[in-house]
């Protein structure tokens, strides 16, 4: 993401207290936004995608020295371990079932953090991620919500071509949609996230 993880970092931190507790952290690939600085005594980074975790491995031996990290490259629903908390960063939308991703959590833990995209954010339109957003905004909305905050940032690149390699990722519809911003320069994109507790 094209945006200041530092702020995302310190909401992340203020809507919930870490520290003392044991994390799995869910769709952690380059361990972005949950770091040493939470105060989490153990950590379980979980991503299917083996090769993001690759960054975090490296980075823990020293980033999380003095603090057990555990990498698991599969997936959440394979993960029996048990938490005090489960966080799934930016990743629950893109779950192919997340009422029973969440499901699952609550088997292993008794706090459910979830940081995710809200509906109305227009750079889920750019993504082309509507559909996948508010599918997982509703199994969050019917899970039971114990508390939530939305916050509002900004997705920004240089010009239109580094917008356009991000979007590459998400498909040719995203490309597409990224056409109305051809041969834009500085380029900002509000980016709509909640974060709930479950």
């Amino acid at each position: 993401m094209v945006v200041n993880r530092s702020e995302l970092t310190a909401n992340l931190t203020k809507f919930y207290d870490f520290g003392g507790k044991a994390a799995l952290y869910v769709g952690a690939g380059g361990g972005q936004l949950l770091g040493p600085a939470s105060g989490v005594i153990k950590l379980v980074a979980i991503d299917s995608d083996a090769k993001s975790l690759k960054g975090f491995r490296s980075e823990a031996k020293t980033k999380w020295a003095g603090i057990p990290v555990q990498f698991v490259p599969r997936s959440f629903e394979s993960v029996l371990v048990r938490a005090d908390v489960v966080y799934f960063e930016f990743c629950l939308h893109e779950m192919p079932n997340p009422i029973k991703a969440l499901g699952h959590a609550h088997s292993l833990a008794p706090d459910i953090v979830v940081m995710d995209h809200l509906p109305q954010s227009e750079w889920i339109f750019y993504g082309a991620e509507e559909t996948q957003v508010l599918r997982s905004y509703n199994a969050v909305e019917s899970f039971g919500i114990r508390r939530r905050e939305a916050y509002r940032t900004e997705q920004r690149f240089k010009d239109y071509q580094e917008l356009a390699t991000r979007l590459s990722e998400a498909g040719e519809e995203s490309l597409q949609r990224s056409l109305r911003l051809k041969g834009a320069k500085d380029i900002k994109i509000q980016m709509d996230y909640g974060l709930f507790l479950l």
